[in-house]
């Protein structure tokens, strides 16, 4: 089963954060492009041919985050949204953004690219 198939568990808090090899190897799962930022968090830029594009995106993913109970922070501007995923209840990551990120993967390529 890839991850974009597994379904995103609601954090309840007082569990921890992934250590940082087990971030790394899912982090090797997902498709090129994503990447830990400096506060840990995944986090990816995504392409499109114009801004309405990019909110098609940006919308698609607000449906999957309703689905899934977990919620990315968005970043749209002209031709690309960028993606920012961690597990609020514990400032840290967790399987299921790794999942999330599968998704919005997955969602990517069902859509038009430039």
């Amino acid at each position: 089963m890839s991850l974009a198939d597994k379904k995103c568990v609601p954090c309840r808090g007082g569990v921890p954060p992934l250590e940082a090899e087990q971030a790394q190897r899912l982090l090797r799962e997902l498709d090129a492009g994503w990447q830990l930022n400096p506060l840990g968090h995944l986090e990816r830029k995504y392409s499109f041919a114009d801004f309405a594009q990019a909110m098609v995106y940006a919308n698609s993913l607000a449906a999957i985050a309703e689905e899934e109970g977990h919620h990315p922070d968005l970043h749209l501007s002209w031709g690309q949204c960028s993606v920012e995923i961690w597990t609020h209840k514990i400032s840290g990551l967790t399987e299921s953004d790794f999942y999330f990120a599968a998704k919005a993967d997955r969602a990517y390529d069902n859509q038009s690219k430039p």
